[in-house]
C-alpha cells in the first residue's frame, strides 16, 4: 500500500459516512460516493465503480439500516448488507485492497450477561442482524485484506437516529416512555472516524506487521454501557438549549411494553479488549462522547439554525 493511498468512501452521506470524510481528510486521495452514484441494491453498479477507481483502500460505511423494515424487506436487506460487501470483498482480492467493513451488535442474540467477544457464538433474533452476518461472513471467507467493525447503538451530529428523535419528541411532547432493559453503548460516528482512521494510518505505516496477524473482526463502541432510559436521561440532562429549555418527563419501560416488528438483543454491550490490544486504540466513553455531540450540535445552532430531527 503507498503512502498516498487511493480511498474509496461508499455511504458517504451517511452519518459515519460524513464523518469519515472530516477524519481522512488530508490522508490518502479520497474518493467519496452517496447512493446517488454507488447504490448498493445495484451490485454491477457497485462492481464497475469499484474497477473505475481502482482504490488501495476501500470504506464500507452504507448498508440497509432500517430494523424493523427489514422484517418485511429480507431480500432487498440481504442484497444491500450481504451481496454488496461479497461485491466489494472480490474486487479488493482482485485489487489487493483493504476492505474496512461495519456491523453491528445485531450479529448476537443478547442473551450474555457479559460483554460479548468476536469469539463469542452469533445468532441474530432479526433480519437486519442476519443480513449484516451474511455481509460479515461473505468478506470474512472472501480472503481479501480486511477490517470488520461491529459497533452499535450508532448516533452523531448528522443522520437520523436516536439522539435527534429525542430532541424532537421532546418538542412534541410532555411525557416520554422509553425502554430501560435493553443494554448497550451509545457510539458517536466521530469515535467510529476517529479510531478508523488511526488504525489505518498505523497499517498503511506498517505498525501492526504483517496484515495476516491484525486482519479479521472487531468490536469498536464507545465505553461503558447504559439502556436506552439512561441514554435518554442523559441526552436531556445536556440538552436543554437545543429544546428550548423543555425537558419532557421520562418514564422507564420493559421491552415487552413496546412491541416491535423485529426481536432486539437485551444485551448487546461489546468488549473493545481485541481493538485495544491489538491497535492500541479505545474510543471515549460513551458520556463524553455525547457531550462532544451536545457541543457540536449547539455550535452549528448558535451560526446556523435551529436544529431539527
Amino acid at each position: 500500500m503507498t503512502a498516498n493511498p487511493r480511498i474509496l468512501l461508499l455511504g458517504a452521506a451517511g452519518q459515519v459516512g460524513r464523518e469519515l470524510q472530516t477524519a481522512f481528510s488530508g490522508f490518502g486521495v479520497l474518493t467519496c460516493a452517496d447512493r446517488a452514484v454507488a447504490d448498493l441494491a445495484d451490485l454491477d453498479q457497485i462492481r464497475g465503480l469499484v474497477r473505475k477507481i481502482e482504490p488501495e483502500i476501500i470504506l464500507n460505511a452504507a448498508a440497509y439500516t432500517a430494523v424493523d423494515r427489514a422484517e418485511s424487506e429480507p431480500e432487498l436487506a440481504m442484497t444491500v448488507n450481504a451481496g454488496a460487501p461479497r461485491v466489494l470483498a472480490e474486487e479488493a482480492l482482485r485489487l489487493g485492497a483493504l476492505l474496512v467493513h461495519y456491523s453491528t451488535d445485531y450479529v448476537f442474540d443478547g442473551s450474555k450477561s457479559e460483554p460479548w467477544d468476536e469469539t463469542d457464538p452469533t445468532n441474530p433474533l432479526n433480519q437486519y442482524g442476519a443480513t449484516k452476518l451474511a455481509g460479515e461472513e461473505a468478506v470474512e471467507n472472501s480472503g481479501c485484506r480486511r477490517l470488520i467493525f461491529r459497533t452499535s447503538w450508532v448516533y452523531g451530529p448528522h443522520g437520523r437516529n436516536f439522539l435527534f428523535t429525542m430532541l424532537r419528541l421532546a418538542r412534541e411532547r410532555d411525557r416520554l416512555t422509553i425502554v430501560n432493559d435493553q443494554f448497550g453503548a451509545p457510539t458517536t460516528s466521530i469515535e467510529i472516524a476517529s479510531a478508523t482512521r488511526a488504525i489505518i494510518e498505523g497499517a498503511v505505516k506498517g505498525e501492526y506487521g504483517d496484515e495476516k496477524n491484525w486482519a479479521g473482526i472487531y468490536h469498536m463502541t464507545c465505553a461503558d454501557s447504559t439502556t436506552w432510559f439512561g441514554f435518554a436521561q442523559a441526552i436531556f440532562a445536556r440538552a436543554t438549549l437545543l429544546t428550548g429549555g423543555k425537558i419532557p418527563e421520562l418514564a422507564p419501560i420493559a421491552t415487552s411494553e413496546y412491541p416491535t416488528p423485529a426481536r432486539r438483543p437485551r444485551n448487546s454491550v461489546l468488549s473493545n479488549h481485541k481493538l485495544q490490544s491489538r491497535f492500541g486504540v479505545r474510543l471515549a466513553s460513551w458520556p463524553a462522547a455525547l457531550d462532544a455531540v451536545i457541543a457540536a450540535l449547539g455550535s452549528e445552532r448558535s451560526v446556523n439554525q435551529p436544529i431539527v430531527g
